[in-house]
């Protein structure tokens, strides 16, 4: 294969993940704190011996979309949306996990989990815990969890220390490689929850292109097949 080839192959590979991507994003339209991703291209030039240099296009980056998302209303005491920046922190199996899906239940002692079993853990990195006999549960948009009137914790809001170490973990889950600092302006919602911030119709639109692009390049391909199988039946002959 020559180098159109390869080079078009590089970007068929891509095309093919930002695919995913965007059907992953569509997939979780109504998924509470989903966050949108993307597919970052770049450009990998190779220096041949003899030949002029080679130019890959490489799509193997996926981009975390930040971008606040609308709250809706539940009334739920435990049902948390985040206005600004920042997320919760749960402590799993694999270590702490940051998101933005607010939906907690107290479990049998109280902790605050996710539908997983996810403990949300407090500003010091400690399990938050609401007494079962509580009669009533009140939430500060600064965090501060308050049982009957008395204070007993605050949960925390968290950023990665680099926003690029954000890593997609699974689901709405994200892992910070660099590690997390308090985040600063966020405000915790009590009985909201946070939406995807997926637009179904820019998501379409963008798989549209994609699609086309695919075709284009698949196009191109055929067109490469054909002219070389060409030249090889008259040298042949």
């Amino acid at each position: 294969m020559d180098s159109i080839g390869y080079t078009t192959l590089t970007r068929q590979s891509g095309l093919m993940r930002e695919m995913d991507v965007v059907a992953h994003n569509l997939a979780n339209i109504s998924t509470t704190g989903f966050r949108r991703e993307g597919v970052i291209f770049s450009e990998y030039v190779a220096a041949l011996q003899d030949d002029p240099s080679l130019s890959m296009s490489l799509g193997n980056t996926r981009r975390v979309d930040l971008s606040q998302a609308g709250l809706s209303q539940t009334g739920g005491s435990y049902d948390l949306g985040i206005q600004g920046e920042g997320f919760f922190q749960v402590q799993t199996a694999d270590g702490p996990r940051l998101t933005r899906a607010g939906a907690f239940t107290p479990n049998a002692d109280g902790t605050l989990v996710t539908a997983e079993g996810h403990a949300l853990l407090d500003a010091g990195g400690t399990a938050v815990v609401a007494p079962p006999d509580a009669r009533s549960i009140a939430i500060s948009q600064d965090g501060t969890l308050s049982a009957d009137g008395v204070a007993l914790a605050q949960i925390g809001l968290w950023q990665p220390a680099d926003p690029l170490d954000l890593v997609h973990v699974a689901g709405t889950m994200f892992r910070a490689d660099g590690g997390v600092v308090p985040a600063e302006g966020g405000q915790i919602m009590q009985g909201m929850l946070e939406d995807s911030n997926v637009e179904p119709v820019t998501e379409i639109a963008r798989m549209i292109a994609v699609q086309r692009a695919y075709e284009l390049g698949q196009s191109l391909l055929d067109r490469e097949d054909a002219r070389v199988r060409a030249v090889i039946q008259t040298l042949g002959q």
